[in-house]
């Protein structure tokens, strides 16, 4: 595909479309009873009628506005009094249309939008129920806790008893802006990124508080959330935050992109930092100050993507090399693809010759393997292919990369599934974002089968959350991943351990990414023997 292509693919590849849900009516009871002393005052939140407490709109760092536009989440602003903590913050600035319309979130948006919410089973603070923070998705350019698939009422409920906390962290430029003054006062445009992590910070001192257990936190999220979960795995500021790992769709283990390659998803802090110029220059200011200066929707006017960058702090760098050395956060870990990933970004039908055109522009001297990978003698061949190829480049080969890495230098297990649950609305497999309202229950007119695969689903994820494994008595077996047999779960029609699915595929795309990492690695040894020769 033609690198602008790719660009433009990757950028909306992990927006998570969700479903609508219904929500259950509150019930009063003493307020008392739902008041919790947190960082920064007491809150107050409601009782649903299944007896959930839930919190929302809980402040965890200072607003991000004004001089604290592009800065890390400063300590939250105390505050006097009961705050009312009862209905959703807003949500990050961005791009509102397909937020609003098509996934269901309150037109509310702002820059002041580092909140929390807390959904909790537990009647006392000595209860010490396992803890889930959700992290969203939306290619790091859209997102809100306040999506109503995202609900943790269900999900918190029942036998199961966790805690489920989802955190919000600023989106597109507010949040991922790379540029060299930034550099030089500490900020490295990786600023979403420490909004996840001050989220997390703020769970480990104040969760104990709402019954929850600071020392057994899962972190889990779908596309966008999943790529965070998978780069607070490699970051030494996370450390210690969280305790399990859960990437449904995500994963981030191509090499950095350092000038035009094709497929490779997330550049250097040298790049970012040229895009941040050019950034800069598309709202007309001179300088940071200037920048700060401007409105909120003059900042989206120039363009409402962003993305993290290896800036050696946050992220230190490629995360396969990082695995390699044994330097990540071990944990265990529960990831995994659907089944028809890249329907939803291959809308339109594509001709064999086009299809072999952009592959030859993407791949170079690889493309021969891809397009012997990838059947396109047809328009509806190639048309899947396309669609086969954003999925296995987005989410099939990280995935099945990350399993791998895990099991080799890690000291945890990686438990690996294949979603493929059918429904009406999607006949030929389950789409990008599929799988989230069977995580969470919130299906709005859920069939049998579709409450038997939350059931199903809920269960394995909690009993993660609980143990670091899967596996229940009343569930289908669940085997760890290893090298050697490289098995998987399917969650379908029926349930089970199979074979990692399009291996073939996935193998060309490996050789292809080992190769990248090799050009570079090249370049970088000529680089330094350079640098001597001048010195």
């Amino acid at each position: 595909m033609r690198n602008t292509k790719i660009c433009y693919i990757i950028v909306f590849a992990m927006v998570s479309l969700g479903g609508t849900q219904f929500f259950e009516t509150t019930a009063a009871i003493s307020s008392v009873d739902n008041q919790v002393t947190v960082t920064g005052g007491v809150i107050e939140g409601t009782v649903e009628k299944n007896g959930i407490r839930v919190f929302k709109g809980i402040p965890f760092a200072a607003p991000p506005v004004g001089p604290l536009r592009w800065k890390a989440p400063q300590p939250v602003i105390p505050w006097e009094g009961i705050r009312q903590t009862k209905k959703f913050a807003p949500s990050p600035m961005q791009n509102s249309f397909i937020p609003v319309w098509f996934m269901g979130v309150p037109n509310n948006f702002s820059e002041d939008c580092l909140y929390l919410n807390v959904w909790t089973p537990a009647r006392d603070n000595g209860d010490r129920l396992p803890v889930m923070v959700w992290i969203y998705g939306g290619a790091f350019s859209q997102g809100s806790t306040a999506t109503p698939v995202y609900d943790g009422a269900r999900l918190a409920k029942t036998k199961k008893g966790v805690v489920v906390v989802s955190v919000a962290y600023r989106v597109g430029p507010f949040g991922f802006l790379a540029h060299p003054e930034l550099t030089r006062e500490g900020g490295t445009g990786n600023f979403g990124l420490l909004d996840q992590i001050a989220g997390l910070e703020w769970v480990r001192d104040n969760i104990a508080a709402f019954g929850g257990d600071p020392n057994c936190v899962t972190i889990f999220g779908e596309s966008a959330g999943g790529v965070s979960v998978s780069m607070l795995a490699i970051s030494p500021k996370a450390r210690g935050l969280f305790h399990r790992a859960i990437s449904q769709s995500g994963g981030s283990f191509t090499p950095p992109k350092r000038s035009n390659e094709g497929a490779q998803l997330i550049p250097t802090l040298e790049i970012a930092e040229k895009e941040g110029v050019e950034f800069l220059a598309k709202i007309k200011a001179k300088n940071i100050t200037a920048a700060r200066a401007l409105s909120a929707k003059a900042i989206l006017k120039a363009g409402s993507g962003g993305r993290p960058n290896y800036d050696g702090y946050v992220l230190p760098g490629d995360p396969y090399e990082l695995y390699q050395k044994g330097s990540f956060n071990d944990t265990p870990i529960l990831i995994g693809t659907n089944s028809d990933e890249g329907r939803l970004f291959i809308r339109n039908n594509i001709s064999p010759a086009a299809f072999t055109i952009r592959v030859r522009e993407a791949f170079g001297v690889h493309a021969d393997g891809i397009l012997g990978a990838y059947p396109h003698a047809t328009k509806t061949q190639a048309t899947q292919s396309s669609r086969d190829i954003v999925g296995d480049v987005l989410f099939g080969w990280p995935t099945w990369t990350w399993a791998r890495l895990q099991t080799e230098k890690g000291t945890h297990p990686a438990f690996v599934y294949y979603f493929d649950h059918r429904t009406p609305r999607s006949p030929e497999g389950a789409g990008h974002g599929a799988e989230i309202e069977y995580v969470f229950g919130t299906s709005k007119k859920p069939r049998p089968e579709d409450t038997k695969m939350f059931d199903l689903m809920s269960n394995y994820w909690v009993n993660f959350a609980k143990t670091g494994n899967p596996n229940g008595s009343e569930l289908p077996p669940w085997q760890p991943f290893t090298v050697e047999s490289q098995q998987v779960m399917y969650l379908g029609a029926s349930c089970g351990m199979q074979p990692v699915p399009h291996r073939e595929r996935l193998d060309v795309l490996d050789t292809y990414y080992a190769w990248q990492r090799e050009q570079a690695n090249k370049r970088s040894e000529e680089h330094s023997v350079g640098q001597s020769i001048m010195k």
